[in-house]
This record gives structure tokens, sequence and C-alpha cells, in this order.
């Protein structure tokens, strides 16, 4: 497991071992997500898990002391997330032990992530190089006064089963990477709005339960304008409840309709990316459309 990494570490006298992330019950994963203050569901984890693949640190004693977890988009691409490392264990080295039993089983792939600011030093010493900030927004929500219903000679109404194709090609363009199955996991259980010209999907959100609340994203549009009418009607459906978005947009028009709306920037992190030598960059957009929210930080 993990290529040529050790399996086992000293630290302070006590060793860990290595384990499967699927090896331990989802209330481990989930006490060790609470000690760093992130505020994800038992719900969230499972999806996490279902998804991806990763590492867990098992102290003597049997206690989740540190998680590490990347996940697939097709055979040359992933995202790394779900990297933490219990408080009293920061400084000794166990987020980069993790790590690089991820980089191994990831020999040959792009990578991108998003790390907080206390994990900045680690990355940069694997080679990770930073792209732009994402802002996350979120708070209690309300409706702005006059807010556009949408583009004129565009309509907006809730998706279904059979604009799952739509809305999977529409993200691939922005993101840059096809991701199917994800798209495919996230549909059945989210809300989504589409923004539609001329019978064909132009921009769409998707809004699901997470953390705290509910979460948008992924959104995907051409412009501010598209953004705000498909992220609108969910805003109107959780009046009054917690909302989230993570979004790489500083300014505009659609950074201005999140703070209105009671979404203002709580946090940002960053955006990093390792390419392997001799492997093609991966995960650029195509022209004309942008990804305006993430899924979540984990995912991209």
């Amino acid at each position: 497991m993990g290529g040529q990494v050790s399996e086992s570490k000293v630290i302070d006298s006590f060793e860990l071992r290595i384990e499967d992330v699927d090896s331990v019950d989802i209330e481990q994963l989930h006490a060790l997500s609470i000690s760093v203050g992130w505020p994800l569901r038992a719900e969230d984890l499972k999806f996490l898990r279902e998804f991806g693949r990763g590492y867990v640190a098992i102290d003597e004693i049997g206690r989740v002391t540190g998680s590490a977890m990347w996940f697939p988009h097709g055979e040359d691409f992933a995202t790394v997330g779900m990297v933490i490392t219990s408080p009293r264990l920061q400084a000794n080295g166990t987020g980069q032990w993790l790590m690089q039993h991820v980089l191994a089983d990831c020999q040959g792939r792009a990578l991108r992530l998003n790390s907080t600011r206390a994990a900045r030093r680690l990355y940069d010493s694997l080679g990770f190089q930073p792209i732009k900030t994402v802002y996350q927004c979120q708070g209690v929500v309300h409706l702005p006064a006059e807010t556009a219903m949408g583009p004129e000679g565009t309509t907006v109404r809730p998706l279904g089963a059979a604009d799952l194709p739509a809305v999977v090609e529409l993200d691939a363009r922005a993101f840059g990477v096809a991701r199917d199955v994800l798209i495919g996991k996230l549909f059945p259980q989210s809300v989504g709005y589409g923004l539609f010209r001329d019978g064909a999907l132009a921009a769409f959100a998707l809004c699901r339960p997470f953390g705290r609340g509910h979460v948008v994203g992924p959104v995907v549009a051409a412009d501010d304008a598209e953004a705000i009418a498909v992220v609108r009607p969910h805003v109107l459906d959780h009046a009054g409840s917690f909302l989230r978005l993570d979004s790489h947009r500083a300014g505009g028009a659609f950074a201005s309709f999140l703070s209105d709306a009671g979404m203002p920037v709580f946090d940002t992190v960053l955006t990093m990316f390792l390419t392997p030598k001799g492997v093609e960059a991966k995960a650029a957009a195509t022209e004309g459309t942008v990804t305006y929210a993430l899924v979540s930080q984990a995912l991209g």
C-alpha cells in the first residue's frame, strides 16, 4: 500500500501505523475532522469515502490521528483533500507521511488541491504550485431586492434526470476534466437549477445538504448574470437558513450578489497544483465556460 513509503512511523516515542481509509469507522473520521474545526457531517465523510481513496494514521490504541485522501477523475487527474492531522501531531511530520502515500498512489496523475494557511508549508515542500484563491462564502441567506431573474432570452427551471448528460458535459467544459462519476453521484442528492438558451443548457447550479446547512456547487456559467440566475433560486429556497458557496470569484456582480444575499467571505484557501514531469497539465477550462462554485474544497 502506498508504494515504497514506510508503513509505520515513530512519533515522540509512540508508533503510528498506516491503514486504508475504508478500514476505520466513519465516527472516527468525524471525530478527527471535528478536532480541527471542520464542520463536516458523518454523511459528508461517507460520500467522500465512497468516491475517493486514501489513508489514515492510527496510534497504538486504535485512535485515528490523521488522514489524507485523493479523488480520481479519469486516469490522469485527481484532486486531493481530507488532509488532516490531530492538533497534537501537526508539527511531527504526520501530514507529510500521509501525503507521501497519496503521491505514491497518484504517480502519473496531475493533482489539484485547496490548501488552508496551516497546510501551505507542507504542500510547498511537496512541490505544489499556487493557482488562485478560493473564497468560502457563507451565512444565513435572504434574497436581495431587485435580483434579476436571468439574461434576456433565457429561462431558468429545475433540473431533472434527463438533464444529467448536459450537466456532465457543461461541467467538463468548465472544469477542464470530465467528472462524470462525481457529478453522477452528486446529482441524485442535489436540487439543481439550469439556465437554458434556445433549449440548450447554458448554466447550472446544484445544491445539497452539507456541513452546517446546505452548499451550492458546482455552479457553471459563462458570466456573472448567468451565475446569479441559477444561484438565485437556491437562495430563495433556503431563505432564513445557512448556505455556503466556495468560489474563485473575488469581485464583480456575482461576488456582490453573494454578499448581499447574506453570504460574505468567511475564510479563504489557496488552490494549488502538482503536475509530474512528462504529464500534461489538466483542469484548464474551455473559454466561455467558468466554474463559479466548487463542489467542495476536497473535490474541486
